[in-house]
């Protein structure tokens, strides 16, 4: 079995952020293989739980703006 390309989907705030989901969905269609970071912004839009489960993955959260 080949190994699949990995790809990290970003996700940022703003009114966009949902059709991160059909893109993720798209590079999988596509034979890869979807990891996904998202900003503290970006969950106000999206729940990292649809990323989870479209991905089978966990979600990395961006927390670098809390430290400044």
């Amino acid at each position: 079995m080949a190994d699949r390309p990995v790809v990290l989907l970003g996700v940022t705030g703003g009114i966009a952020a949902y059709k991160a989901a059909e893109l993720l969905r798209g590079l999988q269609k596509a034979g890869m293989d979807v990891r996904v970071i998202m900003t503290s912004a970006a969950t106000q839009f999206v729940a990292p739980m649809t990323f989870e489960t479209l991905s089978g993955a966990p979600v990395r959260l961006d927390h670098v703006s809390e430290l400044r």
